[in-house]
């Protein structure tokens, strides 16, 4: 479809980019005043004197047919502005080869259709698109600087000066006309590529959203649910695992309501004013965790599996990340105890700390924040993996922390343990 057509809404909720797309009601204004163009140019044909009609109508039909084209919204059907503004353009230069009539005639209807090629070649070189695009501009420009020789090249005794002089001065007005559509389409090319990295960004964490709260918590259900099928299982034993279980459901549904919600109506509260995405509540408000949330992870991942947690961090660990930095590190300690729990159930203890490490000369431009998770490996149990783990092998979850760390002048590293175990962390510098 052709960059002038009506405007498209965008289903991520990114509005289409200004300026690029004729509003409806721009384009019911461009029919009535292409034609009204087109019937005053036509119009003076009766006036023509006898026996000079027939050339009368032939100048003042191509001078009507480029007014309606100027003015016309495009596509029309299958007919683009491109395909348009080439076809007039061609019967114009065509004109000027092959005129027959005399040669006071054109210059009557000269300044129409030159306003009218001038305006052409301006939504040309802003609009046009495709590979035609170029080729179609070059055509526009020429007829436009061609168009004045219809009458100066047929002028007796006249010469070359005239109509050198008629090319320059139709050129400087098409210099500054095209100038400004090349200029207007690089700023149109510039707010797309600003939409597509905006709509990029969004999907992006709608997608660490999806993967960090609710695979956390639909992992979780399904190595319940594998412990469920363990036989020797009391009545009590199965009455707090189905409480478990609604509760994860509970938040992951909490967590995909929020995102769904913030897809639907942005709220500019998140961090450099962006929208927040994350676990929401049951008011479907979305928020950013950070190292304050810790303790309720790692108790919560405590008490929903055989594996046991501890979480080894001094208070004064938070407030030194800024707020998106805290997010991606929660999010490294929600992707480790993930993994824990897909790649090693029956681990006996995954331990989370968070530590600072000081830099050479201590300075605090030099410290590190270190953030860790680590599980013994244990030596199995009946719940099963869900994934056999392996040292360099992994999902997108650690491949979208790492640059998500880096962003922000991190490193992400996850590895085996020796003898067994296995841990990933992070490194984040101090602000």
């Amino acid at each position: 479809m052709s960059a002038e057509s009506g405007p498209v809404p965008s289903a991520s909720g990114v509005p289409p980019v200004p300026g690029g797309r004729l509003s409806a009601s721009g384009a019911r204004l461009r029919r009535p005043v292409g034609v009204v163009g087109a019937v005053v140019a036509l119009l003076p044909v009766v006036l023509a004197r006898p026996g000079q009609h027939a050339a009368a109508l032939l100048v003042a039909s191509q001078a009507a047919v480029t007014v309606l084209v100027a003015a016309f919204p495009w596509p029309w059907r299958r007919v683009t502005l491109a395909g348009a503004a080439g076809g007039v353009a061609a019967l114009s230069l065509l004109l000027d080869l092959a005129y027959p009539g005399p040669y006071r005639l054109p210059a009557f209807w000269l300044p129409l259709e030159w306003a009218a090629l001038l305006a052409l070649a301006g939504r040309v070189s802003r609009r046009s698109r495709g590979r035609w695009a170029g080729l179609v501009g070059t055509l526009t420009v020429t007829a436009a600087l061609a168009v004045p020789l219809r009458f100066t090249a047929r002028t007796p005794n006249a010469g070359w000066t005239g109509s050198v002089i008629a090319v320059l001065a139709s050129l400087l007005p098409l210099v500054v006309v095209v100038g400004a559509g090349l200029y207007l389409r690089a700023l149109d090319a510039r707010r797309e590529r600003a939409v597509d990295r905006a709509r990029r960004e969004q999907r992006l964490e709608v997608a660490r959203g999806l993967h960090d709260f609710v695979a956390h918590e639909i992992t979780g259900i399904v190595l319940e649910a594998q412990a469920g099928q363990l036989p020797g299982q009391e009545t009590e034993e199965t009455a707090a695992l189905l409480r478990r279980l609604e509760e994860a459901g509970l938040r992951a549904l909490d967590s995909m309501d929020a995102m769904v919600g913030a897809l639907r109506e942005p709220r500019e509260d998140g961090v450099d004013g962006r929208p927040r995405v994350g676990a929401g509540g049951a008011d479907g408000a979305t928020r950013v965790y950070g190292l304050a949330d810790l303790p309720e992870l790692v108790g919560r991942f405590g008490r929903t599996g055989p594996t046991r947690a501890r979480l080894e961090a001094a208070p004064e660990v938070t407030g030194l990340l800024s707020g998106e930095a805290e997010a991606a590190a929660y999010a490294v300690v929600l992707e480790g105890l993930t993994n824990v729990r897909r790649h090693a159930p029956g681990a006996g203890e995954a331990v989370v700390r968070v530590e600072v490490r000081s830099g050479g000369g201590g300075a605090s431009a030099s410290s590190v924040l270190v953030v860790s998770v680590s599980d013994d490996g244990g030596s199995g149990s009946g719940v099963r993996g869900l994934l056999r783990r392996r040292p360099g092998v992994g999902g997108t979850g650690l491949v979208a922390l790492a640059e998500r760390l880096a962003a922000h002048g991190g490193t992400l590293e996850s590895g085996p343990l020796r003898p067994v175990g296995w841990r990933t962390g992070c490194e984040l510098p101090v602000r």
